[in-house]
């Protein structure tokens, strides 16, 4: 691909009885990063997996893992994931009140930090901390259930990116912008013309049913290609 997006499959989206099997072949099939969402019922009624589960299959793979903590205990969690050394710790800052302290733990472990705004948290919140952050992970639809019937993007998606994308230019910081939630095959291209870097891959692309994780991936890739070959690389 002529610019370097990453295709980050959700682990929630995967056959949960199953994981093991489920990871080797989306790492067989290229993926190098897997997303994975820690969640509490108070943040989401979604409640995957747990930590035992998350650093099990960590031994079990070389791929990345980035951890999205969906939890109103974020210091908790995070402390408890330093010992499984993920790629990258993720946290909501609607949940945090101590949002500089939890990017300082996360550093001084030497792992990558983002913080995740829901659809309607407005951008400016990271005025401060922006320049602390290798990420910055939008959410595209309400958190709740990953195969929610009928739900689609808030239609204010592709705007949020695009200011996403300019706050970050106009801070000079150098962090990537992962989205969130119903990244369909459809809608990857606008995603990427707005400014997505990582795409959460999930039951609308990687995990369609239809076909492999090996066939998904390459028409993902293909389809980015083409787009790119299409726009001249220019975004």
């Amino acid at each position: 691909m002529e610019k370097d997006i990453v295709i980050s499959p959700s682990l929630i989206c995967a056959d949960l009885c199953n994981l093991e099997k489920e990871v080797a072949l989306l790492e067989n099939a290229g993926m190098q990063s897997l997303h994975v969402d820690i969640i509490d019922p108070h943040f989401s009624p979604s409640m995957p997996i747990g930590l035992s589960t998350v650093e099990q299959l960590h031994n079990k793979t070389d791929m990345d893992f980035n951890i999205h903590i969906m939890s109103t205990m974020n210091e908790f969690f995070i402390k408890q994931l330093i010992k499984i050394k993920p790629d990258s710790i993720i946290f909501h800052c609607e949940t945090s009140l101590h949002i500089e302290k939890m990017l300082q733990i996360i550093k001084a472990a030497d792992i990558k930090t983002g913080i995740a705004l829901n659809p309607a948290t407005a951008i400016n919140i990271l005025d401060y901390v922006i320049k602390d952050c290798d990420y910055i992970l939008l959410m595209l639809i309400n958190p709740g259930y990953a195969d929610g019937k009928g739900e689609e993007m808030v239609p204010y998606a592709l705007e949020k990116i695009r200011d996403c994308k300019s706050f970050i230019k106009r801070r000079h910081s150098n962090a990537k912008i992962i989205v969130d939630g119903r990244v369909s095959m459809k809608l990857i291209p606008d995603l990427i013309d707005a400014g997505a870097e990582v795409l959460v891959a999930g039951s609308k692309s990687v995990f369609r049913k239809e076909n492999t994780f090996v066939e998904n991936y390459r028409e993902i890739k293909q389809l980015i290609d083409e787009h790119f070959n299409f726009t001249g690389g220019n975004l």
